[in-house]
């Protein structure tokens, strides 16, 4: 899935083209694409009609137009392939668009949701009163949120009893860090990926948390990762960063820092790469 660099590219693409544009017509072209929107396709496309869209907002990963005379916002699942694509008018269909929004301007322009395998979709719900969509509202800020707060981040990880990045992975924790960037994170840190959180110090805790940033705003910079062309900028950019990745993918490539060779480890249905000198496996009591 796209992480939180990718989602913010996205955003901040959506910002310039479709903010404070007027829907003047939806098509969706396949079920799945809204079957998240409980009430269906003919009731998403009403919804919309005649709504001006505001600006595009993130938390974490997720993504979100809100509808800026109602209180509610369109959630934009992107899952494994989505897309969120601004188009001419006139451009070809792509070979998988799933839904089309045009406005009611002269821009000529067009917003499509196209996606290869349909894990993703396009939903509305109701806001919240700080302005999520009612159905992330259990998602924790992310790190590149001026509001994240480091101290209260510590403190659950203390809590948490668990190792280090499951903990970055889960998302009422911490939002917005995945699989690659919790291993270049952890890497940076010269952290092992099982290491217990409950031995975190406050020092340490802000030393990973500078590491998490430090990569991520490194991603947006270039336009974050992007492995084959199932992710890619609404003008159809892909990212840049994979070039520059320290250790996911790098399995027995001699580790930038020392030379050692990367290893990946399966971990939950994923994998772990990380230095064995580097980021040395903590001890198991006996």
């Amino acid at each position: 899935m796209p992480e939180l660099p990718e989602v913010e590219v996205v955003r901040r693409g959506l910002e310039r083209w479709v903010a404070h544009r007027v829907v003047a017509e939806t098509e969706v072209l396949h079920p799945r694409a809204v079957r998240r929107h409980l009430a269906g396709a003919d009731d998403f496309t009403h919804r919309l009609k005649g709504h001006r869209l505001g600006t595009p907002s993130r938390r974490g990963k997720y993504l979100w137009l809100p509808l800026e005379d109602t209180g509610q916002s369109i959630l934009a699942h992107l899952g494994m392939s989505g897309q969120l694509l601004v188009q001419p008018h006139e451009a070809a269909a792509e070979k998988h668009l799933r839904i089309r929004i045009r406005f009611a301007d002269g821009l000529g322009t067009e917003l499509r949701f196209v996606d290869q395998r349909t894990f993703g979709g396009l939903s509305l719900h109701d806001n919240t009163l700080d302005g999520l969509p009612d159905v992330i509202a259990h998602i924790a800020r992310d790190p590149l949120d001026p509001l994240f707060d480091d101290e209260a981040f510590h403190q659950a990880l203390r809590r948490k009893r668990s190792t280090i990045k499951r903990a970055l992975l889960d998302q009422s924790l911490i939002s917005g860090v995945g699989n690659i960037y919790a291993d270049e994170a952890l890497w940076r840190a010269r952290i092992h990926y099982e290491r217990p959180t409950a031995g975190f110090t406050r020092p340490r805790t802000a030393e990973l948390l500078g590491h998490v940033r430090d990569v991520m705003n490194a991603a947006l910079s270039v336009g974050g990762t992007s492995f084959d062309s199932l992710y890619v900028n609404v003008n159809g950019e892909s990212g840049y960063f994979d070039r520059s990745l320290d250790a996911y993918g790098r399995e027995g490539l001699p580790c930038r820092r020392c030379g050692t060779p990367m290893r990946r480890r399966p971990w939950m249905n994923r994998s772990s790469y990380f230095c064995p000198a580097c980021q040395r496996a903590p001890r198991v009591s006996s």
